[in-house]
């Protein structure tokens, strides 16, 4: 089967190599002059454990099933990465009660790993700490995601799968059994495939509109949800990844590492109408006075405007959570097409298990 992924993202990469490693003919459609320019390279870089994310959920299945997957790749590939740990923190009653709460939907969603700490427990692993009790999940680590993605796109590769940058798809039609493809560029032109698996995360909703037959009612609304990170100026003070309670849009600002044990924070909560990715220095007032709730010790003008990601959300500021869209031909009457809207975290460490699901729609 000639199968055409649009988008070479981590979920477009992942789904392609899948697709390949099943025998498929693949193609990988990506506007951008190189592969993970958007929100997969513009993230914390966390293997997230799968805590959060209510029973039943795609993002439940999926963060726990593709972070058992993730480790496993990153091990039989040589991907960078370390399974460090993180500390979620409540620092007082209230707070209390919310991480209780992700520790039992933890339990329920089978993450392993988990366990409650008193405060004396969580200052004896970080000393800089100060929390009334936290949530141990020993399962949350840090990657490198780009090594990941040239991992994955080296997989696909290896099978006889391909990647055409500055190829942006415009539009796609039906071909009788197939999909007719019109892309543009410098060789702009069309290809006619089998499959096509419409990945490409901010421009999937404006894809699906311009899919013949694909009924509009079933698009989802795009918002775009900014997070900025800052980064830390003195020497690291924690070992393990530090996180407040979730707040609405995001899972707060938190203190994450990379590989060489430097410290950032972030990501914060911006709805934004436009893609922009400057981050303004005065945003760090948010962050040092959220931050030193946990760490106390933050130093003044210790923070350093970093970079920014935007979450392609479905659900506004006042609005519930969405999960994440993964729309099949058993749902939409379309034989041969996939459409994902709303892969936002925790995509990175769902991206093996999402690509297993929908190469199984092919």
């Amino acid at each position: 089967m000639q199968v055409l992924v649009i988008g070479a993202g981590v979920i477009g990469l992942a789904t392609a190599r899948a697709a390949a490693l099943a025998g498929h003919d693949v193609v990988v459609a990506e506007a951008a002059n190189a592969i993970g320019t958007g929100i997969s390279s513009r993230n914390s870089e966390v293997i997230h454990g799968g805590m959060y994310y209510p029973s039943g959920t795609l993002r439940g299945l999926h963060c726990v099933r593709g972070r058992r997957k993730l480790y496993a790749f990153c091990a039989s590939h040589g991907v960078p990465h370390r399974k460090c740990g993180k500390l979620i923190v409540a620092t007082d009653r209230e707070e209390q009660k919310k991480v209780e709460s992700i520790h039992a939907q933890g339990l329920r969603n089978e993450v392993e790993g988990l366990r409650m700490m008193d405060a004396a427990e969580a200052r004896a692993l970080e000393p800089a700490l100060s929390c009334t009790g936290a949530l141990m999940s020993a399962e949350t680590g840090i990657i490198d995601a780009h090594a990941y993605m040239l991992a994955l796109r080296g997989d696909l590769e290896d099978h006889g799968g391909r990647i055409a940058l500055n190829t942006p798809v415009e539009r796609i039609s039906r071909a009788g059994a197939q999909w007719q493809v019109r892309f543009g560029g410098q060789e702009a032109g069309t290809v006619t495939v089998d499959a096509v698996v419409n990945a490409a995360s901010f421009g999937a909703q404006a894809l699906a509109k311009n899919t013949e037959d694909y009924p509009a009612d079933r698009v989802p609304k795009l918002i775009l949800c900014k997070g900025n990170y800052f980064s830390y100026t003195g020497k690291p003070v924690f070992t393990r990844l530090i996180y407040p309670v979730p707040v609405h849009g995001g899972i707060g600002i938190h203190i994450t590492l990379d590989l060489a044990g430097r410290m950032r924070f972030g990501p914060d909560v911006e709805w934004i109408e436009h893609e922009d990715y400057a981050v303004d220095p005065a945003r760090a007032d948010s962050f040092y006075a959220r931050i030193r709730s946990y760490w106390p010790g933050l130093p003044d003008n210790s923070l350093m405007p970093a970079y920014s990601g935007i979450r392609p959300k479905t659900a506004g500021r006042d609005e519930p959570q969405q999960d994440f869209t993964i729309e099949s031909p058993a749902q939409h009457g379309l034989p041969g097409l996939v459409h994902l809207f709303g892969i936002e975290s925790p995509g990175l460490t769902s991206s093996l298990s999402i690509a297993d699901e929908v190469v199984s729609y092919l």
